[in-house]
Protein backbone atom coordinates (compact mmCIF):
# COMPACT_ATOMS: atom_id res chain seq x y z
CA UNK A 1 0.00 0.00 0.00
CA UNK A 2 1.11 3.53 -1.11
CA UNK A 3 1.49 6.32 1.23
CA UNK A 4 -0.92 8.05 -0.16
CA UNK A 5 -3.49 5.14 0.37
CA UNK A 6 -2.51 4.65 3.77
CA UNK A 7 -5.23 5.28 6.16
CA UNK A 8 -5.53 8.31 7.98
CA UNK A 9 -4.98 7.90 11.96
CA UNK A 10 -6.20 10.45 14.05
CA UNK A 11 -4.47 12.26 16.40
CA UNK A 12 -5.03 12.78 19.84
CA UNK A 13 -6.29 16.51 18.90
CA UNK A 14 -8.41 15.42 16.20
CA UNK A 15 -10.71 13.05 18.59
CA UNK A 16 -13.62 14.27 19.72
CA UNK A 17 -14.76 14.11 23.10
CA UNK A 18 -18.17 12.31 21.80
CA UNK A 19 -15.86 9.61 21.21
CA UNK A 20 -13.98 9.80 24.35
CA UNK A 21 -17.47 9.79 26.12
CA UNK A 22 -18.68 6.63 24.20
CA UNK A 23 -15.50 4.37 24.92
CA UNK A 24 -16.18 4.64 28.57
CA UNK A 25 -17.95 1.72 30.22
CA UNK A 26 -19.94 3.86 32.74
CA UNK A 27 -23.31 5.52 32.08
CA UNK A 28 -22.69 9.39 31.73
CA UNK A 29 -25.78 12.24 31.05
CA UNK A 30 -25.75 15.71 30.94
CA UNK A 31 -29.30 16.69 32.19
CA UNK A 32 -30.73 20.18 31.22
CA UNK A 33 -31.78 23.20 33.56
CA UNK A 34 -35.46 21.81 32.84
CA UNK A 35 -34.50 18.15 33.94
CA UNK A 36 -34.45 16.52 30.49
CA UNK A 37 -31.51 14.59 29.50
CA UNK A 38 -29.94 17.01 26.51
CA UNK A 39 -27.09 14.23 26.28
CA UNK A 40 -25.66 10.49 26.97
CA UNK A 41 -23.23 8.00 25.77
CA UNK A 42 -23.66 5.10 24.28
CA UNK A 43 -23.29 3.29 27.80
CA UNK A 44 -25.81 5.06 29.35
CA UNK A 45 -28.29 3.93 26.32
CA UNK A 46 -27.87 0.55 27.56
CA UNK A 47 -28.53 1.15 30.54
CA UNK A 48 -31.24 3.01 29.95
CA UNK A 49 -32.38 0.46 27.48
CA UNK A 50 -33.64 3.36 24.96
CA UNK A 51 -31.25 5.17 22.04
CA UNK A 52 -30.27 8.44 22.48
CA UNK A 53 -32.76 10.38 20.38
CA UNK A 54 -35.50 8.66 23.00
CA UNK A 55 -33.12 9.48 26.09
CA UNK A 56 -33.05 12.96 24.82
CA UNK A 57 -37.27 13.03 24.53
CA UNK A 58 -37.46 11.76 28.38
CA UNK A 59 -37.00 13.74 31.54
CA UNK A 60 -34.78 12.21 34.14
CA UNK A 61 -37.63 11.50 36.78
CA UNK A 62 -39.39 9.52 34.29
CA UNK A 63 -36.12 6.79 34.47
CA UNK A 64 -35.25 6.97 37.53
CA UNK A 65 -37.94 5.80 40.83
CA UNK A 66 -39.91 8.33 42.31
CA UNK A 67 -38.20 10.51 44.80
CA UNK A 68 -34.50 8.65 43.91
CA UNK A 69 -31.65 10.68 45.92
CA UNK A 70 -30.22 11.32 42.29
CA UNK A 71 -32.73 14.36 41.73
CA UNK A 72 -31.92 15.79 45.13
CA UNK A 73 -28.06 15.51 44.15
CA UNK A 74 -28.30 17.47 40.88
CA UNK A 75 -30.57 20.15 42.99
CA UNK A 76 -27.96 20.25 45.11
CA UNK A 77 -25.27 20.39 42.67
CA UNK A 78 -26.68 23.36 40.84
CA UNK A 79 -27.30 25.16 44.01
CA UNK A 80 -23.58 24.82 45.30
CA UNK A 81 -22.10 24.47 42.65
CA UNK A 82 -19.73 21.76 43.96
CA UNK A 83 -20.00 17.80 42.84
CA UNK A 84 -21.19 15.61 45.40
CA UNK A 85 -20.88 11.80 45.44
CA UNK A 86 -23.54 8.92 46.39
CA UNK A 87 -22.78 5.40 46.73
CA UNK A 88 -25.22 2.28 46.45
CA UNK A 89 -28.11 3.77 45.23
CA UNK A 90 -31.23 2.08 44.10
CA UNK A 91 -32.09 3.15 40.10
CA UNK A 92 -34.83 0.25 39.67
CA UNK A 93 -38.15 1.28 38.19
CA UNK A 94 -40.98 -1.11 36.30
CA UNK A 95 -39.20 -0.31 33.33
CA UNK A 96 -35.88 -1.13 34.47
CA UNK A 97 -36.74 -3.70 36.97
CA UNK A 98 -34.77 -5.86 39.57
CA UNK A 99 -32.14 -4.26 42.08
CA UNK A 100 -29.93 -1.53 40.18
CA UNK A 101 -27.28 -0.68 42.63
CA UNK A 102 -24.81 2.27 41.65
CA UNK A 103 -22.79 4.73 42.52
CA UNK A 104 -23.83 8.57 41.69
CA UNK A 105 -20.65 11.02 40.79
CA UNK A 106 -22.96 14.51 39.85
CA UNK A 107 -20.83 17.62 38.57
CA UNK A 108 -21.80 21.34 37.66
CA UNK A 109 -20.92 21.81 33.89
CA UNK A 110 -19.36 25.32 34.27
CA UNK A 111 -19.68 25.97 30.31
CA UNK A 112 -23.55 25.80 30.24
CA UNK A 113 -25.47 27.17 33.35
CA UNK A 114 -27.84 25.16 35.14
CA UNK A 115 -26.48 21.79 32.96
CA UNK A 116 -25.33 18.76 35.40
CA UNK A 117 -22.93 15.74 34.30
CA UNK A 118 -23.96 12.61 35.90
CA UNK A 119 -22.01 9.44 35.74
CA UNK A 120 -23.04 6.11 37.39
CA UNK A 121 -21.10 3.41 38.04
CA UNK A 122 -22.54 0.22 38.55
CA UNK A 123 -21.60 -1.75 41.60
CA UNK A 124 -22.39 -5.36 39.99
CA UNK A 125 -18.69 -6.61 39.96
CA UNK A 126 -17.62 -4.70 43.07
CA UNK A 127 -20.58 -6.22 45.15
CA UNK A 128 -19.71 -9.75 44.01
CA UNK A 129 -15.98 -9.18 44.61
CA UNK A 130 -17.14 -7.64 48.20
CA UNK A 131 -19.50 -10.55 49.14
CA UNK A 132 -17.01 -13.22 47.80
CA UNK A 133 -14.34 -11.90 50.06
CA UNK A 134 -16.84 -11.71 52.89
CA UNK A 135 -18.15 -15.74 52.38
CA UNK A 136 -14.48 -16.80 52.49
CA UNK A 137 -13.90 -15.20 55.75
CA UNK A 138 -17.27 -16.16 56.95
CA UNK A 139 -15.80 -20.01 56.20
CA UNK A 140 -12.64 -18.99 57.52
CA UNK A 141 -13.56 -18.24 60.96
CA UNK A 142 -15.80 -21.30 61.91
CA UNK A 143 -12.18 -23.14 61.37
CA UNK A 144 -10.87 -22.20 64.35
CA UNK A 145 -14.26 -23.20 66.23
CA UNK A 146 -14.23 -26.53 64.31
CA UNK A 147 -11.27 -27.67 65.32
CA UNK A 148 -12.13 -26.34 68.92
CA UNK A 149 -15.19 -28.47 68.94
CA UNK A 150 -13.59 -31.93 67.90
CA UNK A 151 -11.06 -31.51 70.58
CA UNK A 152 -13.00 -29.82 73.49
CA UNK A 153 -16.38 -31.63 72.96
CA UNK A 154 -16.13 -34.86 71.38
CA UNK A 155 -13.79 -36.39 73.85
CA UNK A 156 -15.92 -35.69 76.74
CA UNK A 157 -19.46 -36.49 75.16
CA UNK A 158 -17.47 -40.72 74.00
CA UNK A 159 -17.29 -40.58 78.25
CA UNK A 160 -20.53 -39.27 78.86
CA UNK A 161 -21.90 -41.71 75.94
CA UNK A 162 -19.79 -44.59 77.90
CA UNK A 163 -21.54 -44.15 81.28
CA UNK A 164 -25.23 -44.07 79.85
CA UNK A 165 -24.63 -47.39 78.48
CA UNK A 166 -22.89 -48.67 82.18
CA UNK A 167 -25.89 -47.55 83.92
CA UNK A 168 -28.55 -48.58 80.96
CA UNK A 169 -27.26 -52.29 82.37
CA UNK A 170 -28.84 -52.35 85.93
CA UNK A 171 -31.24 -49.56 85.16
CA UNK A 172 -35.22 -50.74 85.01
CA UNK A 173 -37.02 -49.83 81.64
CA UNK A 174 -37.97 -45.88 83.05
CA UNK A 175 -34.65 -45.47 83.52
CA UNK A 176 -33.41 -46.74 80.57
CA UNK A 177 -35.60 -44.47 78.41
CA UNK A 178 -33.76 -41.30 80.22
CA UNK A 179 -30.26 -43.25 79.51
CA UNK A 180 -31.34 -43.84 75.76
CA UNK A 181 -31.94 -40.06 75.56
CA UNK A 182 -28.47 -39.22 76.72
CA UNK A 183 -26.66 -41.75 74.20
CA UNK A 184 -29.04 -39.84 71.27
CA UNK A 185 -28.25 -36.68 72.22
CA UNK A 186 -24.60 -37.43 72.59
CA UNK A 187 -24.58 -39.19 69.10
CA UNK A 188 -26.56 -36.08 67.60
CA UNK A 189 -24.07 -33.35 68.76
CA UNK A 190 -21.19 -35.55 67.59
CA UNK A 191 -22.42 -35.52 63.64
CA UNK A 192 -23.03 -32.06 64.37
CA UNK A 193 -19.33 -31.52 65.31
CA UNK A 194 -18.46 -33.73 62.43
CA UNK A 195 -20.27 -31.48 60.05
CA UNK A 196 -18.17 -28.66 61.08
CA UNK A 197 -14.76 -30.39 60.54
CA UNK A 198 -15.15 -30.17 57.25
CA UNK A 199 -14.32 -26.26 57.73
CA UNK A 200 -10.84 -27.27 59.33
CA UNK A 201 -9.88 -29.07 56.41
CA UNK A 202 -7.33 -27.01 54.78
CA UNK A 203 -5.50 -29.57 52.11
CA UNK A 204 -5.42 -28.10 48.87
CA UNK A 205 -8.09 -29.25 46.60
CA UNK A 206 -7.48 -31.82 43.82
CA UNK A 207 -9.02 -30.57 40.89
CA UNK A 208 -9.22 -31.89 37.37
CA UNK A 209 -11.37 -30.67 33.89
CA UNK A 210 -14.95 -31.93 34.70
CA UNK A 211 -18.12 -31.56 32.81
CA UNK A 212 -20.71 -29.67 35.02
CA UNK A 213 -23.92 -31.04 32.50
CA UNK A 214 -22.55 -34.67 33.65
CA UNK A 215 -22.07 -33.29 37.28
CA UNK A 216 -25.77 -31.49 37.05
CA UNK A 217 -27.83 -34.18 35.59
CA UNK A 218 -26.24 -36.90 38.20
CA UNK A 219 -27.53 -34.45 41.01
CA UNK A 220 -30.85 -33.98 39.31
CA UNK A 221 -31.08 -37.76 39.06
CA UNK A 222 -30.31 -37.74 43.11
CA UNK A 223 -32.84 -35.07 43.60
CA UNK A 224 -35.68 -36.80 41.41
CA UNK A 225 -35.35 -40.33 43.16
CA UNK A 226 -35.55 -38.59 46.61
CA UNK A 227 -36.71 -34.95 48.22
CA UNK A 228 -37.15 -33.57 44.68
CA UNK A 229 -39.97 -36.39 43.03
CA UNK A 230 -42.80 -33.96 42.47
CA UNK A 231 -40.74 -31.08 41.06
CA UNK A 232 -40.41 -30.29 37.35
CA UNK A 233 -36.70 -29.86 36.70
CA UNK A 234 -35.84 -27.47 33.44
CA UNK A 235 -32.62 -27.32 31.77
CA UNK A 236 -31.19 -24.46 29.66
CA UNK A 237 -27.43 -25.88 28.62
CA UNK A 238 -24.59 -24.40 26.42
CA UNK A 239 -23.58 -27.52 25.43
CA UNK A 240 -20.65 -25.40 24.02
CA UNK A 241 -19.02 -25.10 27.43
CA UNK A 242 -15.30 -26.01 27.84
CA UNK A 243 -14.68 -28.24 30.78
CA UNK A 244 -14.60 -26.78 34.37
CA UNK A 245 -11.08 -26.68 36.54
CA UNK A 246 -12.87 -28.14 39.97
CA UNK A 247 -13.18 -31.21 42.13
CA UNK A 248 -16.29 -33.48 40.59
CA UNK A 249 -17.23 -34.71 44.21
CA UNK A 250 -17.22 -31.23 45.53
CA UNK A 251 -19.24 -30.02 42.84
CA UNK A 252 -22.08 -32.36 42.87
CA UNK A 253 -21.92 -31.81 47.08
CA UNK A 254 -22.61 -27.75 46.13
CA UNK A 255 -25.27 -28.50 43.68
CA UNK A 256 -26.50 -30.92 45.45
CA UNK A 257 -26.72 -28.53 48.42
CA UNK A 258 -28.20 -25.62 46.30
CA UNK A 259 -31.23 -28.10 44.81
CA UNK A 260 -32.19 -29.59 48.25
CA UNK A 261 -32.42 -25.94 49.48
CA UNK A 262 -34.61 -25.05 46.53
CA UNK A 263 -37.30 -27.88 46.83
CA UNK A 264 -37.36 -27.18 50.47
CA UNK A 265 -37.96 -23.77 49.45
CA UNK A 266 -40.93 -25.13 47.14
CA UNK A 267 -42.34 -27.25 49.85
CA UNK A 268 -43.97 -30.32 49.19
CA UNK A 269 -47.78 -29.35 48.61
CA UNK A 270 -46.79 -26.65 45.59
CA UNK A 271 -48.24 -28.25 42.41
CA UNK A 272 -46.22 -25.86 40.42
CA UNK A 273 -42.93 -26.66 41.48
CA UNK A 274 -40.18 -25.88 39.09
CA UNK A 275 -36.11 -26.00 39.61
CA UNK A 276 -33.95 -24.54 36.50
CA UNK A 277 -30.35 -25.73 35.84
CA UNK A 278 -28.77 -22.90 33.91
CA UNK A 279 -25.22 -23.11 32.27
CA UNK A 280 -24.14 -20.52 30.17
CA UNK A 281 -20.42 -18.27 29.31
CA UNK A 282 -20.03 -15.00 30.73
CA UNK A 283 -16.57 -13.63 30.79
CA UNK A 284 -15.37 -10.44 32.72
CA UNK A 285 -14.56 -11.55 35.91
CA UNK A 286 -11.30 -12.09 37.75
CA UNK A 287 -10.19 -13.39 40.89
CA UNK A 288 -7.25 -14.57 42.69
CA UNK A 289 -7.34 -18.29 43.61
CA UNK A 290 -6.43 -18.77 47.13
CA UNK A 291 -3.18 -20.15 47.71
CA UNK A 292 -1.66 -18.63 44.61
CA UNK A 293 -0.41 -15.12 43.41
CA UNK A 294 -2.47 -16.05 40.20
CA UNK A 295 -6.04 -14.24 38.92
CA UNK A 296 -8.02 -16.20 36.85
CA UNK A 297 -11.23 -15.17 34.98
CA UNK A 298 -14.36 -16.69 36.34
CA UNK A 299 -16.68 -16.77 32.73
CA UNK A 300 -18.67 -19.76 33.33
CA UNK A 301 -21.89 -19.58 35.11
CA UNK A 302 -23.83 -22.18 36.41
CA UNK A 303 -27.40 -21.05 38.28
CA UNK A 304 -29.94 -23.09 40.49
CA UNK A 305 -33.03 -20.91 40.10
CA UNK A 306 -36.53 -22.07 41.61
CA UNK A 307 -39.81 -20.22 42.03
CA UNK A 308 -40.56 -20.79 45.86
CA UNK A 309 -41.15 -17.56 47.98
CA UNK A 310 -38.09 -16.35 47.98
CA UNK A 311 -35.13 -16.10 51.09
CA UNK A 312 -36.40 -13.06 53.33
CA UNK A 313 -34.79 -9.72 52.87
CA UNK A 314 -33.02 -9.44 56.39
CA UNK A 315 -31.74 -12.91 55.97
CA UNK A 316 -30.08 -11.98 52.44
CA UNK A 317 -26.57 -10.30 54.15
CA UNK A 318 -26.61 -13.06 55.91
CA UNK A 319 -27.37 -16.10 54.07
CA UNK A 320 -23.61 -18.00 53.62
CA UNK A 321 -22.96 -17.34 57.25
CA UNK A 322 -22.46 -20.45 59.53
CA UNK A 323 -25.33 -21.35 61.81
CA UNK A 324 -27.69 -18.67 59.35
CA UNK A 325 -30.94 -21.04 58.33
CA UNK A 326 -35.27 -20.32 58.18
CA UNK A 327 -35.74 -24.42 58.78
CA UNK A 328 -36.83 -25.20 61.99
CA UNK A 329 -34.50 -28.06 61.96
CA UNK A 330 -31.67 -26.76 59.82
CA UNK A 331 -28.10 -26.39 61.40
CA UNK A 332 -27.92 -23.36 58.88
CA UNK A 333 -23.87 -25.20 58.25
CA UNK A 334 -24.96 -26.56 54.16
CA UNK A 335 -24.80 -22.85 52.21
CA UNK A 336 -21.62 -21.95 54.49
CA UNK A 337 -20.00 -25.07 53.68
CA UNK A 338 -20.90 -24.59 49.69
CA UNK A 339 -19.31 -20.69 50.17
CA UNK A 340 -16.36 -22.46 51.61
CA UNK A 341 -16.23 -25.71 48.56
CA UNK A 342 -16.84 -22.39 45.64
CA UNK A 343 -14.32 -19.97 47.32
CA UNK A 344 -11.78 -22.79 47.41
CA UNK A 345 -12.07 -23.59 44.17
CA UNK A 346 -11.13 -19.73 43.45
CA UNK A 347 -14.84 -19.40 42.41
CA UNK A 348 -18.11 -16.32 43.33
CA UNK A 349 -21.58 -17.57 44.87
CA UNK A 350 -24.22 -15.19 44.97
CA UNK A 351 -28.00 -15.37 45.54
CA UNK A 352 -30.55 -13.40 44.35
CA UNK A 353 -34.08 -13.56 45.26
CA UNK A 354 -37.39 -12.13 44.68
CA UNK A 355 -40.86 -14.03 44.87
CA UNK A 356 -41.11 -16.91 42.68
CA UNK A 357 -37.87 -16.34 41.30
CA UNK A 358 -35.15 -17.49 43.67
CA UNK A 359 -31.40 -17.97 41.92
CA UNK A 360 -27.99 -18.91 43.50
CA UNK A 361 -25.29 -17.93 40.85
CA UNK A 362 -21.81 -19.70 40.54
CA UNK A 363 -19.06 -18.34 38.44
CA UNK A 364 -16.27 -20.83 37.98
CA UNK A 365 -12.17 -21.17 35.97
CA UNK A 366 -12.23 -22.73 32.22
CA UNK A 367 -9.98 -26.02 32.51
CA UNK A 368 -7.09 -25.21 29.40
CA UNK A 369 -5.37 -28.51 29.46
CA UNK A 370 -2.40 -27.14 31.82
CA UNK A 371 -4.26 -24.84 34.34
CA UNK A 372 -6.98 -21.77 33.74
CA UNK A 373 -7.72 -19.83 31.03
CA UNK A 374 -7.01 -16.10 31.57
CA UNK A 375 -8.29 -14.41 29.31
CA UNK A 376 -9.95 -11.19 30.74
CA UNK A 377 -9.39 -8.15 31.87
CA UNK A 378 -8.45 -7.40 35.37
CA UNK A 379 -11.41 -5.42 37.59
CA UNK A 380 -10.37 -4.03 40.77
CA UNK A 381 -13.03 -3.93 43.61
CA UNK A 382 -13.17 0.07 44.63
Amino acid sequence: MSRAQAPAIASPETISADAMLNALPHPVMMVSPDGKIADANVAAEHFFEASIPMLRRFMLRDLVPFGSPLLTLIEQVRRTGSAVNEYKVDLATPRNPGERLVDLHVAPLAEYDGHVIVMLQERTIADKMDRQMTHRGAARSVIALAAMLAHEIKNPLSGIRGAAQLLEQSAGDEDRQLTQLICDETDRIVKLVDRMEVFADERPVEREPVNIHVVLDHVKRLAQTGFARHIKFIEEYDPSLPPVLANRDQLIQVFLNLVKNAAEAIGETAADGEIWLTTAFRPGVRLAVPGTNARVSLPLEFCVRDNGPGVPDDLMPHLFDPFVTTKRTGSGLGLALVAKIVGDHGGIIECESQPRRTTFRVLMPIYSGEGVIDDAPSVQSP
